[in-house]
């Protein structure tokens, strides 16, 4: 598996700092976008979960996902709440084949937006007919990651899984 330097944008697998042991097939699979603060990718690399970064840039091509996973997307602050997810994971779902194996949504924001706080994840599962697993604000706290572990280690057990 190849790895990003934090920061970098792009869609290699990766393989966060807690997630190393996680890299086998059987381990969550978490999608996810972060932009240049870098804040969601801060807290994923926290995971015990395989990773795909989708790419920073609108112009670069998302990847097609061939297995279930998870989306991790922030909630951009924009008023009435329009345009609350970003650009990048749109262009990333109106892949049909990825809203196909979409299973579940985590949303990271910000509590200053009041009621559009996670409203992205929202979005999208009710878009996508998925639950919203959890929200988080920034980059997390360690007790977020906690609770993300284990409820993402209870989730995934609900999925076939392929055989290696």
């Amino acid at each position: 598996m190849s790895t990003n330097l934090p920061g970098t944008p792009g869609t290699a697998l990766q393989e966060p700092g807690a997630a190393r042991a996680a890299s086998e097939s059987c381990a969550p699979l978490v999608v996810y976008f972060s932009s240049v603060s870098n804040n969601t990718h801060r807290f994923v690399e926290k995971l015990a979960a395989r990773a795909v970064r989708l790419p920073l840039l609108t112009g670069e091509e998302p990847p097609e996902m061939t297995e279930p996973f998870v989306l991790v997307a922030p909630t951009y602050g924009r008023p009435n709440g329009s345009g609350a997810v970003p650009p990048q994971v749109v262009k990333f779902l109106n892949r049909e084949a990825n809203r196909r194996l979409l299973r579940g949504v985590i949303g990271a924001g910000n509590t200053n937006f009041g009621p559009a706080f996670c409203l992205a994840a929202d979005k999208i599962a009710a878009k996508c007919d998925v639950p919203v697993l959890y929200k988080f604000e920034l980059m997390g706290t360690s007790e977020d990651v906690r609770k993300v572990n284990e409820g993402l280690e209870q989730f995934w057990r609900q999925f076939p899984q392929p055989r290696a």
